[in-house]
């Protein structure tokens, strides 16, 4: 990876810390997240409705989303997806994250 993609990426990672706390919530970026084994995703977030659970999560920005993402989001609050046999995982956007962990 070169330097304008880990730039990229750590503004981005940045900007949900920063988007995470204004909507009062407590969150960090991961330091060395993915240069060790104990630190593997990029950001931490606090639920707000226990002041314990934290969420990690890696941010990925890209220049253009697939379709069938934006698409499905069209309107809807969550999407769905599953590969033929593998686990099903849930879109969501950062505003509906927010309120859910408030």
């Amino acid at each position: 990876m070169g330097k304008a993609s880990r730039d990229k990426g750590a503004r981005f990672e940045r900007e949900l810390v920063n988007d995470f706390t204004s909507m009062g919530l407590k969150a960090q970026r991961v330091p060395l997240s993915g240069a060790t084994d104990y630190a593997k995703n990029d950001v931490e977030v606090t639920a707000g409705f226990d002041g314990k659970t934290v969420f990690s999560g890696e941010a990925k920005r890209r220049k253009q989303l697939p379709k069938i993402i934006t698409d499905a989001l069209e309107g809807a609050d969550f999407a769905a997806f599953r590969q033929d046999r593998g686990e099903t995982l849930i879109v969501i956007s950062l505003d509906t994250f927010g309120e859910l962990l408030q």
